[in-house]
């Protein structure tokens, strides 16, 4: 994913709300949010092409969501897929903490991540940037981009004080679709530089982003109650933003 904001443990009904965008290559194939055949348990797009996933929850009570870190590094060849982390959490058992500190030392294997773990009881933050590091996160409201977490990036900013609203009670959960659909840019003067360039970090700056080759693929919700099924709700994208379709998900109990 390229944009994601949580309310953790925020919520009179509900412990955990994630709302985030995943920005990809048009081109690149993706299989839309359903259960798992080789998982059943677990429900969530899939990264065809490497076979990951960028956002994944069990039936179990476990949920995984990874970003990229956009900073220009040297290319990692042969790096396992990031989009693994993501898949062999939500299939495992470990607790979200044992998974964070038994990944710090094969992390600097990979590109750069950002990666949320929770097991349905912690929710934990993992990066390798710029080191590998953990944390055990306590109560709040989140937000992750393609920078370390809580970077204040315009589109992480906007996405992060909808789902504030929502966990305060002012908007419902469904308006967190509304902020996922900003396609506004940042101001030039509030542009982070990654080293991608003026024009292309322009692009990337609006929480949803169209173009022919690379945009927003999917736009996701998911909710986790006290008591009953978590559930997933995607809304997928083809190039310039054209809706190709919806599919609300629980996950098996």
């Amino acid at each position: 994913m390229c944009l994601i904001a949580c309310a953790y443990r925020c919520h009179p009904d509900y412990p955990l709300i994630l709302a985030g965008n995943r920005d990809e290559f048009h081109g690149r194939p993706t299989a839309d949010a359903a259960p798992w055949r080789d998982a059943p348990e677990v429900v969530g797009g899939r990264d065809l092409e490497a076979g990951g996933s960028w956002l994944a929850l069990s039936g179990r009570g476990r949920l995984a969501a990874v970003t990229n870190v956009r900073r220009m590094a040297q290319p990692l060849p042969g790096a396992p897929s990031r989009g693994a982390l993501v898949a062999d959490f939500v299939r495992g058992e470990a607790r979200a903490a044992d998974a964070a500190v038994a990944l710090l030392d094969r992390a600097p294997a990979y590109a750069g991540f950002n990666l949320l773990l929770w097991d349905g009881d912690t929710l934990e933050y993992v990066s390798n940037r710029p080191t590998p590091r953990h944390t055990t996160l306590p109560p709040g409201v989140y937000g992750l981009s393609n920078d370390a977490l809580d970077t204040p990036w315009p589109k992480l900013l906007r996405l992060r004080a909808a789902m504030q609203a929502v966990a305060d009670g002012a908007r419902h959960i469904d308006t967190l679709f509304i902020a996922l659909a900003d396609p506004r840019p940042a101001a030039d003067a509030e542009m982070p530089n990654t080293g991608v360039g003026a024009p292309m970090e322009r692009l990337l700056s609006s929480p949803f982003i169209r173009d022919a080759r690379y945009g927003t693929r999917a736009s996701t919700v998911v909710t986790v109650p006290a008591h009953g099924a978590a559930r997933l709700v995607e809304r997928r994208f083809g190039p310039e933003g054209r809706p190709l379709g919806e599919s609300t998900l629980e996950a098996p109990q």
